[in-house]
């Protein structure tokens, strides 16, 4: 059991740090969003995108207009609370209310103006994993058990807020995602339609990756930077890979380098390791391990592995 004296010391050194570290001193008013809150509504946006497969009501039972109405209403008032926490507390040290409450409306109004385009795109990206899984049985199975179609989804969503320049709140969502499903997808990223992650677990999409349509990404890729040694000089800079359409990408393989641009139609092995654009329809592969035998000696064991 730590002393009287030894709790006062330790006390009094983690108070000095609270003292001199601003980061630590939230102004009366301000709180950062919550990130409960923030997946309570990532799992009621999936409602409103998949209705049906994560919640009770069915749409043959239920008013269309009447499900989706109270849902929205629901998630509204809950982002809005969250976006305006996220506003006022990265405009500090002098935010001012009414344009941060005119900020949030203007955000939440074109975020749920989004939701049908979304939601098609959503769509292509269920018809790409069907298309393009031979395991898959149904487009069911896809929507209510495929990690790749749920680090998807979240991804979309994500997205839109980040356009929209709101802090905290898209990185809380990519990384709850990140979580589940071990697919790191920051939500700067641009991805296009009938977008299909097989497997998925180790996959990383940088900030400013550009990912066309129809394209395919096995589990271990990485859509990176070559280096980010010089910190925040380089925000804002295009750091990560542009993948053209119809590009497929095996597993483990890396992509890096903001000028790096892997071009239409073509096919990345396994394992390759590429910091250089690839022309249109070329096909990258790794030389194949060589394979060796040897023969077992006269106790019938074998010297190299026994």
């Amino acid at each position: 059991m730590l002393s009287e004296k030894k709790m006062s010391e330790i006390i009094k050194n983690i108070s000095y740090n609270y003292e001199k570290e601003e980061l630590f001193t939230m102004k009366s008013g301000h709180q950062l969003p919550n990130r409960d809150t923030i997946i309570h509504i990532i799992m009621g946006l999936r409602q409103i995108m998949f209705p049906g497969y994560f919640d009770k009501d069915h749409l043959e039972r239920a008013i269309p207009e009447y499900f989706l109405g109270h849902n929205i209403i629901k998630i509204y008032d809950s982002l809005s609370e969250q976006i305006r926490f996220a506003l006022t507390q990265a405009a500090q040290p002098h935010p001012n209310e009414n344009d941060i409450l005119e900020q949030t409306d203007k955000i939440c109004e074109d975020f749920f103006s989004s939701f049908p385009r979304n939601q098609t795109l959503l769509l292509k990206d269920v018809q790409a994993a069907f298309d393009g899984d031979p395991a898959a049985k149904t487009k069911e199975e896809i929507i209510f058990c495929y990690p790749g179609l749920f680090a998807i989804f979240v991804y979309r969503m994500a997205h839109e807020l980040y356009r929209m320049h709101v802090p905290f709140i898209p990185r809380i969502m990519s990384e709850y995602a990140h979580g589940r499903t071990g697919i790191d997808i920051n939500p700067g990223a641009t991805i296009g339609e009938y977008f299909f992650i097989d497997h998925g677990t180790g996959i990383v999409i940088g900030e400013t990756t550009e990912i066309g349509d129809h394209v395919k990404i096995y589990q271990g890729v990485t859509l990176g930077a070559l280096s980010t040694r010089s910190g925040q000089l380089l925000r804002d800079v295009k750091r990560h890979p542009t993948i053209e359409d119809n590009v497929t990408i095996y597993s483990n393989a890396s992509i890096l380098g903001g000028e790096t641009v892997i071009g239409k139609g073509s096919v990345i092995g396994g394992n390759a390791f590429i910091t250089s654009s690839v022309e249109p329809g070329t096909r990258v592969s790794v030389s194949s391990p060589e394979l060796t035998f040897t023969e077992k000696g006269p106790d019938g064991k074998n010297d190299l592995f026994d």
